[in-house]
């Protein structure tokens, strides 16, 4: 069990979790993900913290296969830049290892901007935690359990 799952669980809503066996050589884990578990890329969704004008953390959710775009997510968030947050910081804000990180369940609330592209699935698969872990919820249920935003945030 994780805190990701955890949430999900106290707040009724339906969802499934998929295990696979992670491979440590991995560098891309969310298309690993996408590749074990045999789903579209397109289904399957990566959180990644940034840091908004050096002085905020925010989540950006986005598809595997994309890139997540520093102008758009600044412009969601109405800040003037975003860069990629330091992976010491990631880690001790959300309580994930990086890989593993989960949009729900993060020890320290940070606004959530999910990509546009998710409304259009009836379910889409996030980290539930743990490098190997995914939780399948429809982008409404993230959407609400995060206070998320859907925006156009992905290159």
């Amino acid at each position: 069990m994780t805190p990701g799952i955890n949430v999900a669980k106290k707040a009724g809503i339906a969802h499934k979790v998929h295990e696979y066996a992670h491979d440590p050589a991995s560098e891309s884990y969310g298309l690993e993900a996408a590749e074990k578990l045999g789903l579209p890329p397109e289904r399957v969704f990566k959180t990644l913290v940034v840091s908004l004008d050096g002085r905020e953390l925010a989540v950006g959710v986005v598809p595997v296969a994309a890139m997540l775009s520093m102008k758009q997510i600044a412009r969601a968030a109405g800040a003037k830049k975003a860069a990629m947050a330091d992976k010491t910081e990631v880690e001790r804000v959300t309580g994930y290892v990086l890989g593993g990180v989960s949009p729900l369940g993060q020890k320290k609330r940070l606004r959530t901007f999910i990509d546009a592209s998710a409304q259009q699935f009836s379910s889409i698969f996030v980290s539930a935690g743990r490098r190997g872990l995914e939780i399948e919820l429809s982008p409404g249920d993230l959407a609400s359990l995060t206070d998320g935003r859907f925006a156009e945030i992905s290159a």
